[in-house]
C-alpha cells in the first residue's frame, strides 16, 4: 500500500494516511488487488476521513474482481471506474505455471492478448486505485515521482511543475498510459496479419493454419468488445463531468480535464477502428485465398478438358478401325498403319493449333 500526498506543487510519500486532505491538493492511495482484503479496513477509514464517505460493499467487490469488465458507476460522493489494461508477459507467464509450447507463426501475437482489471475510486480530494501486483501503470508514476524525490525529514518530497492537479487528472493520466499500450499493440498485430496474408496469397501456397486464424479472429473480437466497453465507461464518465461539474474546480482546470478525457476516448476509438480494419482485412484475405484456389482449379480443369478433347478423335479412329468386320478401308493394306498414324498425328496437331489460337491453353495468370 502506497500513500502519496500532492499539495501546492509538491508531493510526499507517506507511511500512514494523513488526518485530513490537503486544502490545495489530494491524496493518492495505491493498493495491490492481492492485498485488498487485508487493507480494506484502512481503505474504508481513509475514504471516510479524506473523502467523506466509505466505499460501498458492492463497489469493494467490483474492485476485487479480477475478471470485471470496463465499467463506470457513481454515488453522490465518489466515482468508480474499472478499466481493463493489457497484461504484461511476466503476468501472463505467472498465471500459467505449466504453459504449453508458445505459439509460432505470424498470428502468434494474437494469442498473447490478455487483460487485467484496474479499479479507480475518485473522490474530490482522494484517489484510491486497485491494481494487479506489479502493475506497470502505477509503478510508472511511482518511479517517475521517486526519480526526482528529495529526502526531507524522513519523507520523500519533490517539487514538480507538471504534477497532476487533481484526482481525476491522475486517473486520466494512468488511463492514457494503459490505452497507449493498446496503440503499441496495433503495430505487432498488423505486422503479423500482413505476414499471414502474404503467406496465404503466395502463388505456391497450399493453404493456411486455419486453427491459428480462428484464434486470431476470436482475439480480435475480444479486443473489439473490450475497447467498446472502455469507450462506453469513459464516455459515461465524461458525460457526468459535463452535467455535474465540481463546484470547487476552476474553469481552466475543468477544460483541461475534459480535454484529457476526450483524448483518452479518441485513443480508444482509434484502437477500435484499427481492430475492425484488421478483421475486414482478414476476411478479405480469406476470400481472396479461396478465389485464387478456385482460379487454380479452373486452370487445371481447363488443361484436362483440352487434353481430353485432343485424344477424343484419336480414340474414335482407333475404335473405328478396331471393329471386328472383315471388310474395312485399308484393313488389308501394308501401308494402312503408317497412313492412320499420320492421320492421328495430324488430327492431334490440328486440334492443338485450334485450341492455341482460341487461347484455351494459354495461362491467364499465376
Amino acid at each position: 500500500m502506497h500513500i502519496v500526498e500532492f499539495a501546492s506543487g509538491t508531493l510526499r510519500f507517506l507511511e500512514e494516511v494523513p488526518a485530513s486532505a490537503p486544502t490545495h491538493g489530494f491524496v493518492w492511495i495505491y493498493v495491490e488487488r492481492e492485498s485488498l482484503d487485508h487493507e480494506i479496513a484502512r481503505l474504508q477509514q481513509a475514504a471516510q476521513r479524506l473523502g467523506g464517505s466509505a466505499i460501498l460493499d458492492l463497489h469493494v467487490k467490483d474492485l476485487g474482481n479480477r475478471a470485471h469488465p470496463s465499467h463506470y458507476d457513481y454515488t453522490s460522493v465518489y466515482d468508480l471506474v474499472v478499466f481493463r489494461r493489457l497484461a504484461t508477459e511476466p503476468e501472463t507467464r505467472a498465471e500459467e505455471p505449466h504453459p504449453e509450447a508458445p505459439a509460432e507463426g505470424p498470428l502468434a501475437a494474437f494469442t498473447r492478448v490478455r487483460t487485467r482489471a484496474v479499479g479507480f475510486v475518485v473522490f474530490d480530494r482522494l484517489l484510491i486505485t486497485v491494481h494487479p501486483a506489479g502493475c506497470f501503470a502505477a509503478n510508472a508514476f511511482i518511479e517517475r515521482f521517486l526519480a526526482d524525490a528529495v529526502q526531507s525529514e524522513g519523507l520523500s518530497a519533490a517539487a514538480r511543475s507538471r504534477l497532476p492537479t487533481g484526482t481525476s487528472d491522475l486517473m486520466l493520466r494512468m488511463l492514457n498510459l494503459m490505452v497507449d499500450s493498446y496503440l503499441d499493440l496495433r503495430k505487432e498485430l498488423s505486422a503479423g496479419l500482413g505476414e499471414w496474408q502474404q503467406q496465404l496469397l503466395a502463388p505456391r501456397s497450399r493453404g493456411a493454419d486455419w486453427r491459428a486464424l480462428m484464434s486470431a479472429r476470436a482475439a480480435l473480437h475480444t479486443l473489439e468488445d473490450l475497447c467498446d466497453g472502455q469507450n462506453d465507461a469513459m464516455q459515461e464518465w465524461l458525460d457526468t463531468q459535463r452535467e455535474q461539474p465540481a463546484p470547487w474546480m476552476a474553469q481552466a482546470e475543468r477544460d483541461t480535464l475534459l480535454a484529457r478525457a476526450r483524448d483518452v476516448i479518441e485513443h480508444i476509438q482509434r484502437v477500435v477502428h484499427h481492430v475492425r480494419r484488421m478483421e475486414q482485412g482478414a476476411e478479405t484475405a480469406v476470400q481472396l485465398h479461396f478465389s485464387a484456389l478456385g482460379h487454380r482449379t479452373n486452370e487445371i480443369m481447363r488443361a484436362l478438358t483440352a487434353l481430353t478433347a485432343v485424344f477424343l478423335p484419336l480414340n474414335f479412329i482407333t475404335g473405328f478401325f478396331g471393329m471386328n468386320f472383315e471388310f474395312l478401308p485399308l484393313i488389308h493394306s501394308a501401308k494402312a498403319m503408317w497412313i492412320m498414324l499420320g492421320v492421328m498425328v495430324g488430327v492431334g496437331v490440328l486440334v492443338l493449333m485450334v485450341f492455341w489460337r482460341k487461347r484455351y491453353l494459354a495461362r491467364t495468370g499465376r
